[in-house]
């Protein structure tokens, strides 16, 4: 079997300004995301996705030009199924050769940033691709799952103190959710007004709710152990990067002072840069996007490092691969405008009871619909 053909596409959607929400990253007027699609002789593809950034809205056309300009040409006739190696490929060039001989990373430039991303872009869809070949999906080739459904977590919350409970108690009503997820931070001026909407929150949701609150790393490392000791009897069940992925030391320290889990991750590229995470003990829950991180490969060598430090493992997205890790335990399901999960594939992801079943279809369990790639492509 040889790639034939690497296509990634910048797929633009605009949000109708009635769904749009506002956040620490302005009015989401948008949903951005490369699509990647692999073809193999005979006509088999696989589908994978790579982002620009964590805000939803970004400019892509940098990202889709990576893989088509700089990747494509180095996966066309090589066997798709070999994707650690060709991982390695992108990973190490123009070094490559030396890397796989030698047996460990020789990078010249790209070890963050977009280079990460477009890797991941390509190594979904590399395993999509494995999947449908075998006619197996991909967490059987990972080990198999570990349950047929996995517990998510409504996320949310961008409403004022006077209607965060409202919002959140209809995203419970939706699904049936057990734990729901808001955004706090610098879009609501100080700690004390993020302190203020969680505890409204609390109130409207009661105590058998899990509750969550995500800083998008917005804050200072004071502003957060203040925000810490002000919600400490709010029960959260984890505050989300508190301080700028920059501040790894930072992050370790908002940890040591505050008995709220904290977690972190979606900023982040590789299983170095959660490898020091978990060395400096500054979280407890870890976060890979595995659009973002590195895709499926570099996705199961973060779950060992988590593994190994005793730490969980919370995905925005991969239901492939959290159904196969021993530390995962949740996943993310977006309430807000995201096309890329309601709109981009023919499957529903229904949440029932709080829950989401893992499919047993070939691949990724997903069929895209094209022609919704094809209106919404930016070039």
């Amino acid at each position: 079997m040889k790639i034939t053909s690497v296509q990634a596409t910048w797929v633009h959607v605009p949000i109708p300004f009635e769904r749009q929400h506002v956040s620490d990253f302005g009015r989401i007027a948008s949903f951005d995301s490369v699509v990647v699609k692999i073809t193999a002789d005979g006509g088999l593809y696989g589908w994978g996705e790579a982002k620009a950034g964590v805000g939803s809205a970004a400019s892509a056309h940098g990202l889709a030009a990576i893989i088509n300009q700089d990747y494509a040409p180095l996966l066309v006739g090589q066997d798709p199924r070999d994707i650690s190696r060709l991982w390695d490929v992108m990973y190490n060039t123009p070094r490559e050769g030396y890397a796989v001989d030698r047996g460990h990373v020789l990078p010249q430039l790209g070890r963050r940033g977009l280079s990460i991303s477009a890797i991941a872009g390509v190594d979904i869809a590399l395993w999509d691709l494995l999947g449908k070949s075998l006619g197996a999906p991909v967490w059987r080739l990972l080990g198999g799952r570990r349950a047929e459904r996995m517990p998510a977590y409504a996320s949310g919350g961008w409403a004022d103190e006077a209607r965060i409970g409202e919002q959140l108690l209809g995203y419970v009503e939706k699904g049936g959710f057990r734990a729901v997820k808001m955004r706090v931070g610098v879009m609501d001026g100080e700690p004390h007004k993020s302190a203020a909407r969680v505890r409204a929150a609390r109130k409207a949701l009661g105590p058998d709710v899990k509750l969550m609150a995500d800083a998008h790393g917005t804050w200072t490392v004071a502003e957060a152990k203040a925000f810490c000791r002000m919600v400490e009897d709010c029960d959260l069940y984890w505050l989300e990067e508190p301080v700028t992925a920059d501040d790894k030391t930072g992050l370790a320290e908002v940890r040591r002072a505050s008995a709220v889990p904290i977690s972190t991750g979606e900023s982040e590229f590789t299983r170095h840069d959660f490898r020091e995470i978990a060395e400096l003990r500054a979280a407890d829950i870890l976060q890979p996007d595995l659009a973002i991180a590195g895709g499926i490969t570099e996705g199961v060598r973060i779950g060992a490092v988590t593994s190994a430090y005793n730490l969980r493992l919370a995905f925005a997205a991969g239901v492939a691969l959290a159904a196969s890790q021993s530390a995962g335990f949740i996943l993310e399901y977006s309430l807000g405008a995201n096309p890329m999960l309601h709109e981009l594939v023919h499957e529903t992801f229904t949440v029932v009871d709080g829950q989401i079943e893992i499919p047993d279809r070939p691949g990724l369990g997903i069929t895209v619909d094209e022609d919704f790639v094809r209106r919404h492509a930016r070039r």
